[in-house]
């Protein structure tokens, strides 16, 4: 059998690795106080689902289409396992997971294949097609918006096309700063690869350990470095896509006017115009010096103007992410146990600010990037100290960025744990103008504790800002609520559907870089407007009539 690794396929990440609170002493009553969940009463039980005892349909791959998939790839990567099925029905987010460990499964691909090379992969794509098949690209499955789900009411056989076996850098051209990367490279795989060879692509998502190069592309993934190397749209450069009966090559160009960009119709397509195999992105060398720092601002609006400032200053960090009070509450409460001069220290500063008159309560927490040669370095820190102090700010030093550095990838791991005890957690991002983020937060905010109100429960919604720009940047929000297994999809449809038409009514996009799917489809004609909603459909239409390409994401 394929050598390809997934996610345990009940959760996050990998199996026996899990979030641990007793070493962080403020973390139960942080809890208690959020989202009204008392940690010191452990569930009697804490068991991994069981796999045996979910209920999936027969596989309708047939005997002829089987034989024909493992002449093409070879009988070691085609597969009709359970396992396999089900790791590759759903993506990571609260409602996957949800239906997973409540065994609501509808349907299931019937078959999961793992091609090796793109002529490979050119023949399943025309073989679904001509055999009226539905083809689903997967990378490392941690999509979070439905992109990966096969429709309830599909009556085709389902091939999932898992493209991890091509995951290698094929090509340094050192002199463009170019890369030649397979699509089902995983971020890790990736940034070793190129690090070998010094250099780096600088994207760094939140799902970096276990999400692949086509699937970043697929969804116009951004990273937490973004505000220095770009998002997923800014480095990808060139592209090969296998589409029904050929192959679409964008050249790596710097820049072209060729009409309406093939490349930008590519990205964030979600597999609807094709399965993506090769990218060529953009490269830099690896820095000589890195750095992210931790600061403290008296208040939100504080930290806001600060950001505001940096993004139309000279200086361009790597990274610019301001916390609200309710999410740096969060990150102080999931600080462990420290070392008795530490805490000291914290304990001592915090009286220092509190006789400056700082409201301790209003307290948000920042962290900002930067990297190049020690020289420049030190003169990005020099401007963002000067904005940092004129709002007010103050520097916390290099432990707090070091801490966060860590385990910047960790944090999914504690949605499993929560809910192992009858809480669920979710994110949802969005991006506006400078001029419209204080009222698109503060409507999100309200939106969500009204649901709350709605649904009966003690909610709980945290936010920061991050992935900045010159017009403006990204507010990504965390909400939780205690559920205890009463219809936890269907109170978390209310909270979610609320969070998301505030961003619309507010003035913002109903997903900054974390796709559309299925999940938020419902806001696509909201957001592009009824003509660009169904320029799209004209789109998926033309390339594939039938609908064999991940059909029902994006637009219905």
């Amino acid at each position: 059998m394929t050598t390809v690794k997934h996610m345990k396929w009940w959760g996050w990440g990998v199996e026996g690795v899990q979030f641990e609170y007793h070493n962080k002493p403020n973390f139960a009553p942080f809890v208690k106080e959020a989202v009204d969940l008392d940690l010191e009463v452990e569930p009697a039980d804490i068991d991994a689902p069981d796999l045996d005892r979910l209920r999936l349909p027969d596989s309708l791959i047939s005997a002829a289409q089987l034989a024909r998939l493992t002449e093409l790839v070879g009988d070691a990567h085609v597969t009709t396992e359970r396992l396999e099925r089900v790791t590759h029905t759903y993506g990571k987010s609260i409602r996957d997971l949800l239906r997973l460990r409540d065994g609501s499964i509808a349907r299931v691909p019937d078959v999961v294949v793992y091609p090796g090379t793109e002529a490979e992969v050119q023949q399943i794509v025309d073989l679904a097609v001509d055999q009226d098949a539905v083809l689903i690209p997967f990378g490392g499955g941690t999509n979070i918006s439905g992109s990966l789900e096969p429709l309830p009411e599909e009556t085709r056989p389902i091939i999932s096309l898992d493209l991890g076996r091509m995951n290698r850098v094929l090509e340094v051209d050192e002199q463009s700063g170019l890369a030649r990367v397979q699509a089902g490279t995983l971020g890790p795989d990736l940034e070793e690869q190129l690090g070998d060879r010094g250099w780096t692509m600088g994207h760094f998502p939140d799902s970096f350990t276990h999400s692949t190069l086509g699937g970043w592309v697929a969804t116009r993934s951004s990273g937490m470095q973004s505000d220095k190397y770009g998002d997923i749209a800014e480095i990808t450069r060139g592209l090969r896509v296998v589409v029904p009966r050929r192959t679409l090559v964008i050249r790596p160009l710097p820049g072209t006017s060729t009409g309406p960009s093939v490349r930008e119709m590519i990205l964030g397509s979600e597999g609807r115009l094709g399965v993506i195999t090769e990218v060529t992105v953009q490269i830099h060398r690896l820095p000589t010096e890195r750095q992210v720092l931790g600061y403290l601002f008296p208040d939100w609006q504080a930290g806001l103007a600060a950001m505001e400032e940096i993004a139309s200053s000279d200086a361009s960090p790597s990274v610019t992410r301001v916390s609200d009070a309710r999410e740096t509450g969060f990150s102080f409460a999931t600080r462990k146990k420290g070392k008795k001069v530490s805490g000291a220290v914290s304990a001592a500063l915090m009286k220092v600010l509190e006789r400056k008159g700082w409201d301790l309560e209003k307290l948000c927490l920042s962290f900002i990037g930067y990297e190049g040669s020690k020289r420049h370095v030190g003169y990005e820190k020099n401007l963002v100290r000067q904005i940092v102090r004129k709002h007010g700010g103050i520097l916390l030093g290099k432990g707090p960025g070091t801490l966060y550095d860590q385990k910047k990838f960790d944090t999914p791991y504690i949605r499993d744990f929560l809910l192992d005890r009858g809480a669920a957690a979710d994110v949802s991002e969005t991006a506006a103008p400078w001029s419209r983020l204080r009222d698109l937060y503060a409507g999100t905010v309200a939106a969500a504790n009204a649901a709350y109100r709605e649904i009966g429960v003690r909610g709980w919604i945290m936010c920061h800002l991050s992935h900045s720009e010159h017009s403006g940047a990204c507010l990504y929000f965390t909400f939780a609520f205690r559920h205890d297994d009463n219809d936890p999809i269907g109170r978390y449809e209310v909270v979610k559907t609320a969070i998301q038409q505030a961003f619309i009514d507010n003035g913002g996009t109903l997903s900054h870089h974390h796709a559309v799917g299925r999940e938020h489809a419902p806001w696509i004609e909201q957001d592009l407007s009824p003509a660009g909603a169904d320029m799209l459909r004209g789109l998926f239409e033309s390339v594939d009539p039938k609908r064999n390409l991940n059909p029902g994401k994006i637009v219905f």
